[in-house]
């Protein structure tokens, strides 16, 4: 009768917490519904494969009219439970850089097929996959790769750089640092103790994801990456806490790794800082000199 009332307690308890999770991971998957045309921006609808069987949508937005022969590429990830709509700033900004561009919906979201548990890891194979992309279609070879990732998107940019020496640049806005800081964020707002629901949930989330945090947190793996990495902040973020921001600083490369705090900004509108476009288009340039001649 205890070994029945024992293995009752523990269906209970993962049926609990699998039910939590999907509360957790829950948010609408819509797709966008402006495109680059609406801004008089000449786009092609592609798809691309991914791990796990999964196609990914995007839009390849070619260089404005400037000199020919090989321009840089620059790949833009969105962030949690958005879609490449998100991304329609950075799309107009960039555009007149003399950039190839490619936004695309990662795994889960948008337009883009879904997956079982998306999580960092994933949404930096995405982002190796759109590498592989930008590499087959197109006609000369880029003369440099970037990526601009925003919260979740730029911490899988910077494991994506990590695992990929054929990223060069990285531009990360509002990135965390470690996966399980953030969901420790969450409870504290919530005022959930941490010990010992937030400790169990974070290790069964690992385990049914595949997982570990700590090997896949971007703070763990951007001493890695070749790339140069300019780390975007808002001073006054309550999603991702500044603290990640300076976490990914200390664990990256002194001589390639840069942090600006914007101040009096959050999570989403970096931006729209005065400074913000200027900061991301000289970075940009030092990444790929070549093109910007």
């Amino acid at each position: 009768m205890a070994i029945v009332l024992l293995l009752l307690g523990v269906v209970i308890v993962v049926t609990s917490m699998d039910l939590t999770i999907k509360r957790v991971y829950r948010y609408p998957k819509q797709p966008h519904e402006t495109t680059p045309a609406a801004f008089g921006i000449s786009f092609e609808e592609v798809r691309f494969p991914t791990r796990n069987n999964c196609l990914l949508y995007g839009w390849c937005i070619p260089a404005q009219d400037g000199p020919s022969g090989p321009k840089p590429a620059v790949i833009l990830a969105h962030g949690w439970g958005r879609n490449l709509e998100r991304l329609m700033p950075y799309v107009r900004a960039l555009h007149v850089l003399g950039c190839n561009l490619l936004a695309f919906d990662l795994r889960s979201h948008g337009s883009s097929d879904r997956d079982s548990y998306p999580n960092l890891l994933k949404f930096s194979q995405d982002i190796r996959a759109a590498v592989d992309f930008v590499m087959d279609h197109t006609s000369e070879e880029p003369t440099a790769i970037g990526v601009v990732g925003l919260s979740i998107g730029g911490g899988a940019a910077i494991h994506a750089a990590a695992a990929d020496d054929r990223i060069q640049g990285v531009v990360a806005v509002g990135a965390l640092a470690h996966p399980a800081d953030v969901m420790r964020w969450e409870f504290t707002k919530r005022g959930v103790p941490y010990y010992p629901a937030g400790w169990l949930m974070l290790k069964y989330l690992q385990l049914r994801m595949g997982v570990n945090f700590n090997r896949i947190a971007p703070a763990s793996v951007i001493q890695n990456a070749a790339a140069r990495i300019l780390l975007i902040h808002g001073e006054q973020d309550a999603v991702v806490p500044l603290a990640h921001g300076r976490r990914l600083l200390r664990a990256g490369k002194g001589e390639t790794t840069r942090l600006w705090v914007v101040p009096d900004k959050g999570h989403s509108d970096c931006h729209e800082h005065p400074e913000f476009w200027n900061t991301v288009g000289s970075f940009l340039q030092e990444t790929d000199p070549i093109a910007h001649r």
